[in-house]
């Protein structure tokens, strides 16, 4: 009778098993490209990179998106094994060949796990300047 107790539990095991597998093979990749929308691929940055630019970029980088993708933009924060989400490194060529208008989509709109800032930063401009420390983590 002892048996049969544990071929029970093994079934239930089995079952849990098959679901949480099935469960994983119908959840979207959380790596699935990210599409942005044509307006914004083509937009060009306003704000030029200088030390002004920089700077502030760097201090908005600082405050909002060290954590998780590191000093250097290698994906490497200390928030970053927490996600699920792979940070991505800011220095690759991948990153980097994206246009600056899909930069400014991602970082002002966000997804999964990647918040969106429209609310934390208020100025678009503000976002350009971010997307140009982006562009200078590259070089």
């Amino acid at each position: 009778m002892k048996h049969l107790g544990n071929i029970k539990k093994l079934m239930v095991i089995t079952v849990i098993g098959a679901s949480a597998t099935a469960m994983v093979a119908f959840t979207p990749e959380p790596n699935d490209p990210w599409e942005v929308p044509a307006e914004f691929q083509k937009m060009k940055n306003p704000i030029a990179s200088n030390s002004e630019s920089l700077d502030i970029g760097k201090e908005l980088y600082a405050k909002h998106c060290k954590s998780c993708h590191g000093k250097f933009g290698e994906g490497d924060g200390s928030k970053a094994e927490e996600l699920d989400t792979d940070c991505g490194d800011f220095t690759l060529e991948k990153f980097q060949s994206q246009s600056d208008g899909a930069l400014f989509y991602k970082t002002k709109f966000g997804r999964d796990e990647m918040p969106e800032f429209k609310k934390k930063i208020s100025y678009d401009e503000d976002f350009w300047h971010l997307v140009n420390y982006l562009r200078a983590l590259g070089e």
